[in-house]
């Protein structure tokens, strides 16, 4: 292990790379939904155009947490970037909605890879109680890909094709294989002969593919009782309990379950969890209350979360600074977890058209997410052994996926019963004709007062979905109350 600024600083900017370009294509897609649709006219597939992605990128970051342990970091990354890039080409020359998907599945696939092996070579080579300071850069790329995404996206669309948003992933990618390869030659690989866990990693597979593909159902409209959701979710209940007997047996597991004795640890994933719940909701709803309670533009609405954007970084940074300072992280941690529910309950009860009061607690929401992703990840990497600092790495990777593919759906699901509830005549939240979603079109089916009246119901169900929200909020208050206060090791 070294903490050498110079030392660091190649290995940090591959990193780096390979984190923003897995980032990045979770944003930079949305913005070109309506020319795909457009172009193969198969509104039944087009919401998994972002939804697989984040589902194998979500179902892979575990599995390459274990092989890295088994077979070394470096070859791993390698293998992600790598087969990210080669599915962007295959993205870039999609001639169907089917295919399009499928090349998305496989690029979310690389992309596990890239984030999760990039935060578990920090935990290889950074001390634990330094290592704040470096995920606090990762969390800048996060931040970084969440601004740049939707204006790169509009702009390659509008100027070019909808195809250049995969496509500008070719030089990057090959430039940031080439440099990894170069960069991280120095990793240590280990020498003992691995037993691969091949049937825990296919009832893995299995049952959180399964149990994403019923949330992002469920999100986008399906009901609990449909004959569809009830068979995924059976299917991901009987998988996951076979692979938890099947993990207990196995001689080298893909998911070490004495991790799950290490409370502190747990803890940690618990706080990522509605972290990301929070996070990853509020990215995807609030420009929706932009746009349909404001009235703004989506240029507009994408503006209004740069605040979102700036202050996570902002966050990370001082609590990596503090963390490394005081080698502590639960204070970091609990500052982030108790400002979250104060800053989402401020948002339910400001106007949007208050730009500068929004603008500031949307700045103190990113602060919090900020103070509590790259510390939490910290605290779980300190509480595994060193030969399970991937697995553990990948398993706090795991639970951000999961908490924002659940907050997403519930957040959704929330908002389209709120709004069958009181009667707007709103659809599914979802890409489709004429403007592109359902409230937008039923604000544009009307003028005049009638359309005023519709804005302040919209409001009313929008304040009612943040306040929803805080209160999940303190549940991360409370796992955030609930975690030792330990101290972190080296220096």
């Amino acid at each position: 292990m070294t903490d050498s600024p110079t030392a660091l600083r190649p290995i940090l900017t591959a990193l780096m790379l390979a984190i923003f370009l897995g980032a990045l294509d979770q944003t930079i897609v949305a913005v070109s939904m309506p020319a795909i649709s457009a172009q193969f006219k198969n509104l039944g597939l087009l919401a998994w155009v972002i939804a697989g992605y984040m589902v194998a990128m979500t179902v892979a970051t575990p599995l390459y947490g274990k092989l890295g342990d088994l077979y070394g970091r470096r070859r791993m990354i390698l293998f992600g970037t790598g087969l990210f890039t080669l599915a962007s080409l295959f993205c870039g020359l999609a001639q169907s909605m089917e295919q399009l998907v499928l090349a998305r599945v496989i690029q979310g696939i690389g992309a596990g890879g890239m984030v999760s092996v990039s935060q578990a070579i920090i935990g290889d080579v950074v001390p634990p109680r330094e290592r704040g300071r470096y995920q606090g850069y990762f969390s800048s790329m996060y931040a970084a890909a969440s601004v740049i995404g939707p204006v790169a996206g509009g702009y390659l669309t509008q100027y070019w094709s909808w195809r250049a948003v995969f496509w500008i992933n070719l030089p990057l990618g090959v430039f940031g294989w080439l440099y990894m390869r170069h960069t991280l030659a120095g990793l240590s690989t280990p020498r003992h002969k691995a037993r691969v866990d091949y049937g825990g990693a296919a009832l893995m597979i299995v049952g959180l593919t399964a149990l994403l593909m019923a949330i992002t159902s469920i999100g986008q409209g399906s009901h609990l009782t449909d004959p569809a959701t009830v068979t995924l979710l059976g299917l991901a209940g009987l998988a996951l309990a076979l692979f938890i007997g099947y993990e207990r047996r196995f001689h080298e597991p893909l998911l070490p379950l004495h991790l799950f004795a290490e409370r502190s640890a747990v803890l940690c994933w618990c706080t990522v969890f509605f972290t990301a719940f929070q996070a990853i909701s509020l990215t995807v709803l609030m420009p929706l209350r932009y746009q349909v309670v404001a009235g703004a533009g989506a240029d507009i609405a994408a503006l209004h979360m740069l605040p979102l954007a700036m202050g996570l970084p902002l966050g990370a940074f001082f609590g990596g600074r503090h963390t490394a300072r005081s080698g502590r992280y639960k204070p970091v941690i609990l500052v982030g977890a108790a400002l979250m529910p104060i800053a989402i309950l401020g948002l339910a009860f400001t106007s949007p058209q208050a730009g500068l009061l929004s603008a500031l607690l949307m700045v103190c929401t990113g602060v919090a997410c900020g103070l509590q992703f790259p510390t939490s990840l910290v605290g779980a990497q300190n509480a595994a052994q060193p030969r399970d600092i991937g697995v553990s790495t990948s398993t706090t990777n795991l639970f951000r996926s999961l908490g924002g593919a659940v907050g997403v759906a519930c957040m959704s699901a929330l908002l389209l019963a709120l709004v069958h509830a009181a009667h707007l005549g709103g659809g599914p939240v979802a890409l489709g004709e004429g403007s592109g979603n359902a409230l937008l079109d039923a604000l544009n089916a009307v003028d005049g007062a009638a359309r005023e009246a519709l804005r302040a119901q919209l409001q009313a169900v929008f304040q009612t979905l943040l306040l929803a929200s805080a209160t999940v909020a303190l549940l991360g208050l409370a796992a955030a109350l609930a975690m030792p206060d330990r101290q972190l090791r080296g220096r």
